[in-house]
């Protein structure tokens, strides 16, 4: 089975961070963008962050460009997202999706959260001000 499964969400306050973790099974990275998308109550999904296998470059949302950091080990098959300087309108939860896509860009952070090969269980991420 093709599996992602999240973890590392939790409650901070404004400016603190967290780290989110997305472990693959049942594949590999090869091939994948993989990202993270996230739904706050009320509002519709958004991608956040995505690493593009096809230019091994990352792509933000402007809402969290120079805050959040997508990194991927390919060795331990886990993509990360290092979330720093949190505000409450970050308080969300958040889904890895893995999209296989042979050509990188912005288009990824749209693509994700409605088209998909693999999606994986939220994390809940609170900021409390």
């Amino acid at each position: 089975d093709v599996q992602l499964q999240a973890s590392g969400g939790g409650l901070v306050q404004t400016g603190e961070s967290l780290r989110l973790s997305c472990a693959a099974s049942g594949f590999s990275f090869d091939g994948y963008a993989t990202g993270w998308v996230r739904q706050a109550p009320g509002k519709e999904r958004e991608g956040v962050a995505c690493f593009s296998d096809a230019d091994y470059s990352t792509y933000y949302a402007d809402s969290v460009k120079g805050r959040f950091t997508i990194f991927r080990d390919n060795a331990k098959n886990t993509v990360y997202l290092q979330m720093n300087n949190l505000k409450p309108e970050d308080t969300a939860v958040y889904y890895c999706a893995a999209l296989r896509a042979r050509v990188g860009g912005l288009w990824l952070l749209r693509a994700l959260p409605y088209e998909h090969d693999a999606w994986g269980r939220g994390a809940q991420v609170t900021v409390s001000s």
